[in-house]
């Protein structure tokens, strides 16, 4: 019986080498059909079609717009205003006798009561008024340095919108990169366990193994199926994800490489924290907001300073009788000064002296949450690295202990259900392997995410 059960065993070993030999040809040939997306390539097809890297693009050419629109206020200015009507009473002019004087040889002029009537049909007035700000040029300069300023925050949010689409790329890549190794694994499983049901089937037959080998076998085939619809399924829905994250039709089909090395990179604790306050797009724009909050305060200020203005002035009259001028000219200064306002500016002064200590405090808070931020991301990754190579040792162990344990099946020291175990102990140190993989490079991509790294 066991000299039959050793044959079997090497036979079953053979059928499944060879299986294994076939399937995994023509696999490769399905998945060079398919395109291979690499992490690079995905992160620049990301930053190139992602909606919300497009949107924050968009806004800094917004914000160029409204800057290139306020450089006008600066010029002169120039309207046409044009008054149509329709006389419905007649404007009367009276001139009493002599209102002019009364000259000897002339008499009095006029000579009599003289009446003049503007006659009853449409009338028009025309005023083009040219004016050149003068005063309003220091408020107009620090409304255009704080759009300067808005540009600014908008290139930092532009920045932390590609590093966090980076971020989710990273994540759903890797994630996507486990699924499929572990998929493929588990079409492995599955062409071995029915090799192995077909030849156990054969040599029940024979009444060479036991009925409750057989089960365990199909027990074992159906479990590592279901598995592997499972991680179909979820590897599928993963994909659709990175496709919506790059900004393209989420039924496009790709594979991922799985030449990807984790980086070696080592950090140094104090220097990434440095780096960090440097180069974060949160901090900058926190910067850039105390900024914004003290030149909104030099505006408000400046609104104590009277509006002064040089003005050229044409009015034009159409349809009004002899004594109204058909046009005239002017030129001057305009001013306008609220003199009084109940003390409403000093009030708006101070609530905009608060909103600039507000900013002071968001960013020594910012500074704070960056430097604990990039310690636990830093710590994290020491960790994610020391567990991966515990885990590398004990894989090391498990496949160690599937090479012993064939031997000693072989010359008949164990039992085939040790193998089992010994293999079923390799696929979970391989699937250990994967999660540590997977954990390593997450806390490589947070720790760049903190460190403000644009990759």
């Amino acid at each position: 019986m066991c000299t039959l059960t050793y044959r079997f065993c090497l036979l079953a070993m053979l059928v499944v080498g060879t299986g294994f030999w076939f399937e995994a040809r023509g696999q490769s040939t399905e998945v060079r059909n398919l395109e291979v997306l690499t992490l690079d390539q995905a992160i620049s097809t990301a930053l190139r079609g992602n909606p919300q890297v497009k949107n924050a693009g968009l806004d800094i050419g917004r914000t160029g717009e409204q800057l290139a629109a306020l450089k006008t206020r600066r010029l002169p200015s120039f309207n046409v205003d044009i008054f149509g009507s329709q006389q419905l009473t007649p404007i009367d002019f009276t001139f009493e006798r002599g209102v002019f004087g009364t000259y000897p040889g002339i008499g009095p002029i006029p000579a009599e009561n003289t009446k003049l009537s503007t006659p009853l049909k449409p009338t028009a007035i025309f005023i083009t008024r040219v004016s050149q700000p003068l005063s309003q040029l220091y408020r107009t300069n620090l409304n255009l340095n704080q759009l300067r300023l808005s540009g600014e925050i908008a290139q930092e949010e532009l920045r932390s919108k590609q590093q966090r689409v980076i971020r989710d790329v990273k994540r759903a890549y890797f994630a996507l990169l486990q699924t499929q190794s572990a998929l493929e694994a588990g079409r492995e499983t599955i062409r071995m366990y029915k090799e192995l049901d077909r030849v156990t089937g054969d040599y029940l037959a024979q009444q060479v193994v036991l009925r409750s080998e057989s089960l365990d076998v199909k027990s074992r085939l159906a479990r590592s199926e279901y598995d592997t619809m499972v991680l179909a399924d979820q590897a599928s829905t993963q994909k659709q994800q990175l496709n919506l994250l790059l900004g393209r039709d989420v039924r496009t089909e790709f594979t991922v490489t799985t030449e990807l090395q984790p980086d070696s990179v080592e950090y140094d604790l104090a220097a990434a924290q440095k780096r960090a306050l440097e180069r974060r797009p949160d901090i900058r724009e926190a910067r850039l907001k105390l900024k914004q909050a003290e030149g909104d305060r030099r505006i408000k200020k400046a609104e104590y300073i009277p509006d002064i203005s040089a003005t050229f002035q044409h009015i034009a009259t159409a349809n009004y009788n002899n004594l109204i001028p058909k046009s005239y000219m002017n030129i001057g200064v305009t001013v306008t000064w609220e003199i009084f306002d109940w003390g409403r500016k000093k009030h708006e002064l101070a609530e905009k002296d608060m909103v600039t200590q507000q900013a002071r405090n968001s960013i020594r808070d910012a500074e704070n949450a960056i430097l604990i931020e990039v310690a636990d991301k830093f710590n994290k990754l020491r960790q994610a690295r020391q567990l991966l190579t515990v885990i590398q040792i004990g894989r090391e162990s498990a496949v160690e202990a599937v090479r012993v344990s064939t031997n000693r099946y072989k010359v008949q020291m164990s039992l085939l259900s040790d193998v089992l175990q010994a293999q079923a102990r390799r696929e979970q140190a391989n699937d250990q392997q994967r999660q540590a993989l997977l954990a390593l490079w997450t806390a490589q991509t947070e720790l760049e995410t903190a460190l403000g790294e644009e990759k």
